[in-house]
């Protein structure tokens, strides 16, 4: 695996280390999981707190599955 460095928004939630795509995306479940932003109703949803809203584009809440696109945003 190529690591990628993260953008600013990316690494205040998993560090500044450049790392694999795959580690990114544990990382930020790590941080998810950590902090309850996982909806308690549909947990298929993540609710984003001041950190995850910067990579999010500003919005509140995505689903797991848009999660992977956003992190292609924040990586080089």
């Amino acid at each position: 695996m190529v690591p990628l460095t993260p953008s600013a928004a990316l690494s205040e939630v998993i560090g500044t280390k450049a790392i694999p795509r795959t580690e990114i995306i544990k990382k930020i479940w790590d941080y998810i999981k950590k902090n309850n932003l996982q909806d308690k109703k549909n947990r298929r949803m993540i609710n984003g707190d001041v950190k995850l809203k910067a990579i999010f584009g500003g919005k509140d809440q995505i689903s797991m599955f848009e999660l992977a696109k956003v992190v292609n945003k924040h990586v080089k």
